[in-house]
């Protein structure tokens, strides 16, 4: 399962990219995630319906500095097979 993912609210300069990372690594979430112009990080997961589903959960409130306003998602068809959880 794959998801686009954005996140909207103080999410960026609050190291909301490198926690979403860290969770994503513990959890088996491959993908990536990226500041965009608007200020809100935009963020490609792909792994199981349990652990993508946790994830979102974790997007809502983000790392400690973070105020998280908006979370939105859609499931994409996505062919590429990440490798890993990376910083774009």
């Amino acid at each position: 399962m794959t998801l686009l993912i954005n996140v909207k609210g103080k999410v960026q300069g609050v190291a909301f990219r490198y926690s979403a990372m860290h969770f994503a690594k513990t959890i088996n979430i491959t993908g990536y995630a990226k500041n965009l112009a608007d200020s809100s990080v935009e963020i490609v997961a792909q792994g199981s319906e349990d652990n993508i589903q946790k994830f979102v959960i974790w997007c809502h409130q983000g790392p400690t500095r973070a105020r998280v306003e908006k979370v939105e998602w859609t499931e994409i068809d996505e062919t590429k097979h990440f490798s890993g959880f990376s910083i774009r």
